[in-house]
Protein backbone atom coordinates (compact mmCIF):
# COMPACT_ATOMS: atom_id res chain seq x y z
CA UNK A 1 0.00 0.00 0.00
CA UNK A 2 3.16 2.59 0.94
CA UNK A 3 4.29 2.43 -2.55
CA UNK A 4 0.80 3.74 -4.07
CA UNK A 5 1.22 6.81 -1.89
CA UNK A 6 3.71 8.44 -4.37
CA UNK A 7 1.35 8.11 -7.06
CA UNK A 8 -1.71 9.36 -5.14
CA UNK A 9 0.07 12.38 -3.94
CA UNK A 10 1.31 13.26 -7.31
CA UNK A 11 -2.98 12.84 -8.71
CA UNK A 12 -3.80 15.28 -5.57
CA UNK A 13 -1.10 17.53 -6.00
CA UNK A 14 -2.06 17.70 -10.20
CA UNK A 15 -5.93 17.95 -9.46
CA UNK A 16 -5.23 20.82 -6.98
CA UNK A 17 -2.61 22.52 -10.17
CA UNK A 18 -5.47 22.04 -12.56
CA UNK A 19 -8.13 22.92 -11.07
CA UNK A 20 -6.41 26.40 -9.98
CA UNK A 21 -5.36 26.66 -13.68
CA UNK A 22 -8.69 26.59 -14.37
CA UNK A 23 -10.52 29.18 -12.23
CA UNK A 24 -7.12 31.26 -13.66
CA UNK A 25 -7.60 31.28 -17.27
CA UNK A 26 -11.14 32.09 -16.56
CA UNK A 27 -9.99 35.47 -15.11
CA UNK A 28 -7.15 35.76 -17.63
CA UNK A 29 -9.31 36.95 -20.12
CA UNK A 30 -9.13 40.16 -18.91
CA UNK A 31 -5.45 40.53 -18.61
CA UNK A 32 -4.06 41.18 -22.20
CA UNK A 33 -2.32 38.77 -23.75
CA UNK A 34 -1.98 36.00 -21.53
CA UNK A 35 -3.18 32.66 -21.59
CA UNK A 36 -2.42 30.45 -18.27
CA UNK A 37 -3.96 27.40 -19.76
CA UNK A 38 -0.75 26.63 -21.68
CA UNK A 39 2.77 28.10 -22.09
CA UNK A 40 3.96 29.84 -25.71
CA UNK A 41 0.51 31.80 -25.81
CA UNK A 42 1.54 35.18 -24.14
CA UNK A 43 1.52 38.12 -26.68
CA UNK A 44 4.96 40.07 -27.01
CA UNK A 45 3.62 42.92 -25.54
CA UNK A 46 2.74 40.86 -22.35
CA UNK A 47 6.30 39.34 -22.59
CA UNK A 48 8.17 42.49 -22.24
CA UNK A 49 7.41 42.59 -19.13
CA UNK A 50 9.30 39.68 -18.36
CA UNK A 51 12.26 41.43 -20.38
CA UNK A 52 11.80 44.68 -18.59
CA UNK A 53 12.24 42.58 -15.07
CA UNK A 54 15.22 40.77 -16.50
CA UNK A 55 16.66 43.80 -17.57
CA UNK A 56 16.11 45.67 -14.24
CA UNK A 57 17.86 42.79 -12.27
CA UNK A 58 20.70 42.80 -14.94
CA UNK A 59 21.48 46.08 -13.89
CA UNK A 60 20.81 45.82 -10.49
CA UNK A 61 23.82 42.75 -10.10
CA UNK A 62 25.84 44.35 -12.91
CA UNK A 63 25.19 47.58 -13.47
CA UNK A 64 26.47 48.27 -10.05
CA UNK A 65 29.69 45.77 -10.02
CA UNK A 66 30.94 46.23 -13.69
CA UNK A 67 31.46 48.90 -16.06
CA UNK A 68 28.91 48.80 -18.45
CA UNK A 69 31.54 48.45 -21.19
CA UNK A 70 32.22 44.92 -19.94
CA UNK A 71 28.78 43.57 -19.57
CA UNK A 72 26.77 45.27 -22.04
CA UNK A 73 27.75 44.55 -25.27
CA UNK A 74 27.54 40.45 -24.22
CA UNK A 75 24.42 38.40 -26.15
CA UNK A 76 21.44 38.85 -23.67
CA UNK A 77 21.95 35.16 -22.58
CA UNK A 78 25.07 35.91 -21.46
CA UNK A 79 24.37 38.68 -19.54
CA UNK A 80 21.95 36.54 -17.99
CA UNK A 81 24.17 33.85 -17.17
CA UNK A 82 27.29 36.56 -15.69
CA UNK A 83 24.62 38.11 -13.41
CA UNK A 84 23.44 34.83 -11.75
CA UNK A 85 27.07 33.69 -11.42
CA UNK A 86 27.85 36.64 -9.70
CA UNK A 87 24.08 36.23 -7.55
CA UNK A 88 24.97 33.44 -6.62
CA UNK A 89 28.29 33.58 -5.35
CA UNK A 90 27.60 36.98 -3.48
CA UNK A 91 24.89 35.02 -1.67
CA UNK A 92 26.77 31.83 -1.15
CA UNK A 93 29.70 33.73 0.65
CA UNK A 94 27.62 36.15 2.37
CA UNK A 95 25.21 33.75 3.51
CA UNK A 96 28.04 31.34 4.41
CA UNK A 97 30.26 33.48 6.30
CA UNK A 98 27.84 35.47 8.05
CA UNK A 99 26.11 32.33 9.32
CA UNK A 100 29.81 30.77 10.72
CA UNK A 101 30.87 34.03 12.05
CA UNK A 102 27.84 33.66 14.33
CA UNK A 103 28.34 30.33 15.08
CA UNK A 104 31.95 29.62 15.30
CA UNK A 105 33.19 32.83 16.65
CA UNK A 106 30.12 34.98 18.00
CA UNK A 107 28.55 32.09 19.71
CA UNK A 108 31.30 29.84 19.86
CA UNK A 109 30.76 26.94 22.26
CA UNK A 110 27.08 27.91 22.39
CA UNK A 111 25.64 26.21 19.79
CA UNK A 112 28.44 23.86 18.32
CA UNK A 113 30.93 22.17 20.95
CA UNK A 114 34.76 23.03 20.41
CA UNK A 115 35.47 19.58 19.47
CA UNK A 116 32.70 19.33 16.73
CA UNK A 117 33.65 22.58 15.19
CA UNK A 118 35.22 21.58 11.58
CA UNK A 119 38.29 22.96 10.41
CA UNK A 120 39.55 25.24 7.90
CA UNK A 121 40.68 21.71 5.45
CA UNK A 122 36.85 20.67 4.87
CA UNK A 123 35.68 24.37 4.81
CA UNK A 124 37.64 25.34 2.17
CA UNK A 125 37.16 21.96 0.10
CA UNK A 126 33.70 22.90 0.37
CA UNK A 127 34.33 26.22 -1.13
CA UNK A 128 36.51 24.77 -3.78
CA UNK A 129 33.84 22.09 -4.72
CA UNK A 130 31.44 25.05 -4.71
CA UNK A 131 33.12 26.96 -6.90
CA UNK A 132 33.85 24.54 -9.17
CA UNK A 133 30.48 23.75 -9.80
CA UNK A 134 28.88 27.14 -9.87
CA UNK A 135 29.37 28.48 -13.10
CA UNK A 136 27.10 25.21 -14.22
CA UNK A 137 24.36 26.08 -11.11
CA UNK A 138 24.14 29.32 -12.94
CA UNK A 139 22.95 27.85 -16.18
CA UNK A 140 19.73 26.32 -14.98
CA UNK A 141 17.93 29.98 -13.60
CA UNK A 142 19.42 31.24 -16.84
CA UNK A 143 17.61 28.56 -18.73
CA UNK A 144 14.75 29.49 -16.49
CA UNK A 145 14.74 33.05 -17.35
CA UNK A 146 15.58 32.32 -20.90
CA UNK A 147 12.30 30.04 -21.33
CA UNK A 148 10.14 32.80 -19.29
CA UNK A 149 11.18 35.59 -21.38
CA UNK A 150 10.33 33.51 -24.48
CA UNK A 151 6.44 32.33 -22.90
CA UNK A 152 7.19 28.94 -23.17
CA UNK A 153 5.97 28.51 -19.22
CA UNK A 154 3.02 29.56 -17.14
CA UNK A 155 5.04 32.03 -15.59
CA UNK A 156 3.01 35.59 -15.01
CA UNK A 157 4.58 38.85 -14.43
CA UNK A 158 2.58 40.97 -11.54
CA UNK A 159 0.70 39.50 -8.96
CA UNK A 160 -2.35 42.04 -8.80
CA UNK A 161 -3.23 39.74 -12.27
CA UNK A 162 -4.56 36.85 -10.30
CA UNK A 163 -5.09 38.57 -6.82
CA UNK A 164 -3.19 38.09 -3.59
CA UNK A 165 -5.74 34.97 -2.06
CA UNK A 166 -4.93 33.18 -5.91
CA UNK A 167 -1.13 34.50 -5.53
CA UNK A 168 -1.17 32.66 -2.28
CA UNK A 169 -2.54 29.60 -2.74
CA UNK A 170 -0.23 29.49 -6.35
CA UNK A 171 2.35 30.27 -3.98
CA UNK A 172 1.71 27.43 -1.57
CA UNK A 173 1.23 25.01 -4.48
CA UNK A 174 4.08 25.41 -6.42
CA UNK A 175 6.41 24.94 -3.04
CA UNK A 176 4.46 21.85 -2.16
CA UNK A 177 4.86 20.47 -5.79
CA UNK A 178 8.73 21.68 -5.40
CA UNK A 179 9.11 19.69 -2.43
CA UNK A 180 7.71 16.70 -3.67
CA UNK A 181 10.04 16.61 -6.39
CA UNK A 182 13.17 17.59 -4.60
CA UNK A 183 12.32 14.58 -1.99
CA UNK A 184 12.44 12.33 -5.02
CA UNK A 185 15.33 13.28 -6.75
CA UNK A 186 17.06 13.54 -3.63
CA UNK A 187 16.05 9.88 -3.11
CA UNK A 188 16.83 8.80 -6.24
CA UNK A 189 20.65 10.00 -6.33
CA UNK A 190 20.95 7.56 -3.59
CA UNK A 191 18.47 4.73 -4.34
CA UNK A 192 20.63 4.74 -8.10
CA UNK A 193 24.30 3.52 -7.42
CA UNK A 194 25.58 5.16 -10.38
CA UNK A 195 24.13 8.51 -9.63
CA UNK A 196 25.26 8.27 -5.72
CA UNK A 197 28.53 7.05 -6.65
CA UNK A 198 29.61 9.43 -9.56
CA UNK A 199 27.37 12.34 -8.59
CA UNK A 200 25.68 12.48 -5.04
CA UNK A 201 28.43 10.46 -2.79
CA UNK A 202 30.62 14.37 -3.55
CA UNK A 203 28.47 16.15 -1.11
CA UNK A 204 28.41 13.43 1.21
CA UNK A 205 32.08 12.69 1.87
CA UNK A 206 31.00 15.74 5.38
CA UNK A 207 28.96 13.32 7.32
CA UNK A 208 29.88 14.02 10.82
CA UNK A 209 29.46 17.28 12.66
CA UNK A 210 33.17 18.29 12.32
CA UNK A 211 32.56 18.11 8.89
CA UNK A 212 29.87 19.80 8.01
CA UNK A 213 29.52 23.66 7.95
CA UNK A 214 27.20 26.09 6.41
CA UNK A 215 29.73 26.35 3.01
CA UNK A 216 28.80 22.38 2.61
CA UNK A 217 25.05 23.30 1.54
CA UNK A 218 26.27 23.64 -2.04
CA UNK A 219 29.12 21.63 -1.93
CA UNK A 220 27.77 19.19 -5.05
CA UNK A 221 28.58 17.85 -8.14
CA UNK A 222 27.36 20.31 -10.77
CA UNK A 223 25.03 18.02 -11.95
CA UNK A 224 23.69 16.75 -8.54
CA UNK A 225 23.05 20.56 -7.47
CA UNK A 226 21.01 21.01 -11.11
CA UNK A 227 19.45 17.74 -10.58
CA UNK A 228 18.22 18.72 -6.86
CA UNK A 229 16.89 21.85 -8.63
CA UNK A 230 14.65 21.23 -11.62
CA UNK A 231 11.28 20.66 -9.87
CA UNK A 232 11.84 24.86 -9.40
CA UNK A 233 12.13 25.00 -13.25
CA UNK A 234 9.54 21.75 -14.14
CA UNK A 235 7.03 23.57 -12.12
CA UNK A 236 6.44 26.77 -14.00
CA UNK A 237 4.67 24.39 -16.84
CA UNK A 238 2.46 23.16 -14.32
CA UNK A 239 1.94 26.06 -11.85
CA UNK A 240 0.76 29.49 -13.38
CA UNK A 241 3.86 31.02 -11.00
CA UNK A 242 4.69 34.78 -10.07
CA UNK A 243 8.38 35.31 -12.48
CA UNK A 244 9.96 37.39 -9.40
CA UNK A 245 8.77 35.12 -6.59
CA UNK A 246 10.64 31.62 -8.65
CA UNK A 247 13.77 33.99 -8.82
CA UNK A 248 14.22 34.84 -5.50
CA UNK A 249 12.91 31.19 -3.81
CA UNK A 250 15.61 29.68 -6.52
CA UNK A 251 18.34 31.96 -4.88
CA UNK A 252 16.70 31.36 -1.42
CA UNK A 253 18.02 27.99 -2.18
CA UNK A 254 21.54 29.51 -1.24
CA UNK A 255 20.82 30.82 1.83
CA UNK A 256 18.59 27.52 2.68
CA UNK A 257 21.20 24.81 2.18
CA UNK A 258 23.69 27.07 4.18
CA UNK A 259 20.76 26.81 7.24
CA UNK A 260 20.52 22.84 6.99
CA UNK A 261 24.29 21.81 6.99
CA UNK A 262 25.13 23.86 10.40
CA UNK A 263 24.29 21.25 12.17
CA UNK A 264 22.31 23.55 15.07
CA UNK A 265 18.38 21.82 15.40
CA UNK A 266 16.05 24.62 15.26
CA UNK A 267 13.25 22.50 16.50
CA UNK A 268 10.65 24.54 13.92
CA UNK A 269 7.69 21.92 13.23
CA UNK A 270 7.33 21.18 10.50
CA UNK A 271 10.46 22.57 9.51
CA UNK A 272 12.85 20.24 8.03
CA UNK A 273 16.36 22.23 9.80
CA UNK A 274 19.77 21.05 10.63
CA UNK A 275 19.00 18.30 12.77
CA UNK A 276 17.23 16.37 10.39
CA UNK A 277 19.54 16.68 7.85
CA UNK A 278 22.30 15.97 9.98
CA UNK A 279 20.92 12.85 10.32
CA UNK A 280 20.68 12.08 6.21
CA UNK A 281 24.40 12.69 6.38
CA UNK A 282 24.78 10.15 8.91
CA UNK A 283 22.34 7.70 8.02
CA UNK A 284 22.49 8.16 4.52
CA UNK A 285 18.02 6.72 4.38
CA UNK A 286 16.47 9.30 6.15
CA UNK A 287 15.53 13.04 5.83
CA UNK A 288 15.61 13.25 2.23
CA UNK A 289 13.37 16.38 2.54
CA UNK A 290 13.90 20.00 1.58
CA UNK A 291 11.43 22.44 3.46
CA UNK A 292 9.42 20.37 5.45
CA UNK A 293 9.29 17.15 7.44
CA UNK A 294 6.15 16.36 5.78
CA UNK A 295 7.54 14.33 2.47
CA UNK A 296 9.41 12.15 4.89
CA UNK A 297 6.48 11.72 7.02
CA UNK A 298 4.10 10.82 4.08
CA UNK A 299 6.77 7.93 2.42
CA UNK A 300 7.94 6.62 6.00
CA UNK A 301 11.67 7.96 5.79
CA UNK A 302 11.63 10.36 8.82
CA UNK A 303 13.46 10.18 11.66
CA UNK A 304 13.32 12.32 14.30
CA UNK A 305 16.36 13.95 15.92
CA UNK A 306 15.03 14.46 19.31
CA UNK A 307 13.70 10.92 19.34
CA UNK A 308 17.13 10.26 17.97
CA UNK A 309 19.08 11.99 20.73
CA UNK A 310 16.94 10.09 23.35
CA UNK A 311 17.77 6.98 21.91
CA UNK A 312 21.76 7.64 21.99
CA UNK A 313 20.90 8.84 25.38
CA UNK A 314 18.99 4.82 27.09
CA UNK A 315 21.90 2.59 24.99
Amino acid sequence: MAKLYPFVAVFLLLSASSAASQSLNTSSDSIPGKDFSTGGKQSGEYLQLFAEDISRSNNLVLGVLLPRSIWSPLPRVLQIWLRNYIAGIIVYFVSGGLWSFYIYYWKRDVYIPADSTPSKEPIFLQIMVTMKAMPLYSALPTLSEYMIENGWTKCFANINEVGWPSYILLSILYLVLVEFGIYWMHRELHDIKVLYKYLHATHHIYNKQNTLSPFAGLAFHPLDGILQAIPHVAVLFIIPTHFLTHEMLLFCEGIWTTNIHDCIHGKVWPVMGAGYHTIHHTTYRHNYGHYTIWMDWMFGTLRDPIAEAKNMKDM
